[in-house]
């Protein structure tokens, strides 16, 4: 049927009762996928229906008592340019008809009315509109195309993947050309809460608190809100914002904590300008959040020049140490690791460092090697808090560092062996499986690096390393296949098929497929069906 998949509404308006009648009985409006949601008899009754049910096309006649059909369509289209208007006339109003025309009306009729050129006409009405809903909903494609690949660039920036801009100089708007700041909002206890929550429960939250930060974003004019590492975002601020940052991160807290329930921390980098301080500018804030660990209670932490430790001027931080033992860290490698902390003990030790600022280093370091295991790794199985709470409890730098030693080669030999197990290819098998059982649903990319255990970056980057598609590419060749099947051997509608295989809008499904295959649904069955009657 011609409207199957498609639903519009129309207001039909005329003061001869008879003629309303006619046009609700002769027009087969179901199946041109139109409803009729209502009928006036004059011009003001029209314009109380249509600012009440919104319809995409109304009909009417020229000629009422009170408000006239051209007032009618101007007041209209004024108030809705995108919608369908065509007027009735008698053969005398033939001038009327013409002034409607200029005015905006999608086409006109004569009376007697012609029910077959009035299907005829919306028809063409009918299939205006479709093409406008399918340049909105490209619109719309493009837009989110352009800011999930943005997100893409600022988070490959921000782990220093640096690259030239090139061809996605265009879905960049220059914002960070100008000075900004960066919020880095982490969920307090995220392991832990992780572990309790399903999956289905997990994308939900985490859908929830983006939601969240989304719309809060939006009031104080943010370049860009997006998620970073699971249960972190990312919040970019431009600079004029700066005397309130303190402020505004305190005003986040208290918004998640309302509308999810959930606690968590902010970390707030120093101004600083262009792309490529991205990372800087993350380092910063995320350094800033270390001090939650120190807290009794969620807040807001501001990065600052970093400061001599324990106040004493003449102790520096080992900044080329932090470097090795991330280094080993993402590496894996046990024996450098043990190296680092045997340097790092000789510093501690050369510098005088008194038990304060040493315990205070060395639970900094602690927690920035605990987040490097946590990206791109598989979830620790201690807890974080737990190994600060011991680190307390050593009476000597060498117990201290024992500790660590011990704590950390346990981690990388999990880990190690954990990734023996689950090389790359293993890891997109099971993300293609997962595909392959859920690509009837509203899939994200996130939800499948998820149950890969992987950041999204990295997941992106596997995935297409090991696959040879992207994420995207695979999904649909996935869908594809299953429509081609349902094609070939049932007799389910076309437009019955598209949600079977993760597509409600039924036309979008036709274009995805006619772009893939070269035919549309429909032709496709069809050259099956001879090639198997030929058979």
């Amino acid at each position: 049927m011609e409207g199957s998949g498609r639903h519009y509404t129309a207001i039909l308006v005329d003061d001869e009762p008879i003629i309303l009648r006619s046009l609700k009985a002769a027009i087969p409006w179901e199946e041109l996928g139109i409803e009729v949601a209502g009928v006036a008899k004059n011009g003001e009754g029209a314009l109380d229906l249509i600012r009440e049910h919104a319809p995409d096309i109304i009909i009417s006649d020229i000629r009422m008592p009170g408000m006239d059909g051209i007032t009618l369509m101007k007041e209209v289209l004024t108030e809705n340019p995108g919608r369908i208007f065509i007027v009735i006339s008698g053969y005398g109003e033939f001038e009327y008809a013409r002034e409607a025309l200029r005015q905006g009306a999608f086409d006109y009729l004569l009376k007697p009315i012609d029910h077959d050129e009035l299907t005829e006409m919306l028809k063409r009405a009918a299939a205006r509109l479709d093409a406008r809903r399918a340049d909105d909903r490209l619109l719309h494609s493009v837009q989110v195309l352009s800011v999930m690949a943005r997100e893409r660039m600022y988070a490959e920036w921000i782990e220093g993947n640096d690259r030239p801009r090139g061809p996605l100089a265009w879905l960049e708007s220059h914002e960070l050309d100008e000075d900004y700041f960066m919020a880095v909002v982490q969920l307090d206890h995220y392991h832990q809460l992780s572990e309790r929550w399903s999956m289905a429960e997990k994308r939900l939250w985490l859908f929830a608190v983006r939601n969240i930060l989304e719309e809060w974003s939006q009031q104080y004019g943010c370049l860009a809100v997006f998620p970073f590492h699971s249960g972190e975002w990312i919040v970019l601020f431009p600079d004029a914002l700066q005397p309130r940052k303190i402020t505004l991160g305190h005003d986040l807290i208290d918004r998640i904590r309302t509308y999810s329930k959930l606690k968590c921390s902010v970390g707030l980098s120093r101004t600083t300008r262009g792309i490529h301080q991205l990372s800087r500018a993350y380092d910063g804030a995320a350094r800033a959040l270390y001090q939650r660990f120190y807290s009794e209670q969620e807040g807001v932490f501001a990065d600052t020049e970093h400061k001599d430790m324990a106040g004493h001027p003449d102790l520096k931080y080992p900044k080329h140490l932090e470097s090795q033992l991330l280094d080993a860290i993402r590496t894996l490698d046990t024996g450098l690791l043990n190296a680092c902390w045997d340097e790092l003990k000789g510093y501690l030790e050369e510098q005088a460092y008194p038990k304060e600022g040493a315990e205070r280093l060395l639970i900094e370091l602690t927690i920035v090697l605990c987040r490097q295991l946590e990206q791109g790794n598989p979830p620790m199985d201690w807890r974080l808090d737990g190994l600060i709470h011991e680190l307390h409890d050593q009476g000597s730098l060498h117990d201290a560092i024992a500790l660590l030693k011990e704590a950390f080669a346990v981690q990388l030999t999990d880990h190690l062996k954990s990734q023996q197990r689950e090389d790359g290819p293993t890891v997109v098998e099971k993300a293609k499986q997962y595909i392959s059982n859920h690509y009837h649903q509203d899939l994200s990319i996130e939800e499948v690096a998820e149950v890969a255990d992987l950041s999204i970056s990295h997941f992106c980057t596997l995935f297409k390393q090991v696959s040879g598609y992207t994420f995207l590419e695979y999904l649909t060749e996935c869908r594809m296949d299953k429509a081609k099947y349902m094609l070939s051997h049932t007799s389910v509608k076309v437009y019955q098929i598209a949600p079977l295989v993760g597509y409600q809008d039924p036309k979008y499904f036709t274009q995805v497929f006619k772009k893939a295959t070269g035919q549309t649904p429909t032709e496709y069955r069809e050259s099956h069906a001879a090639i198997s009657g030929k058979n």
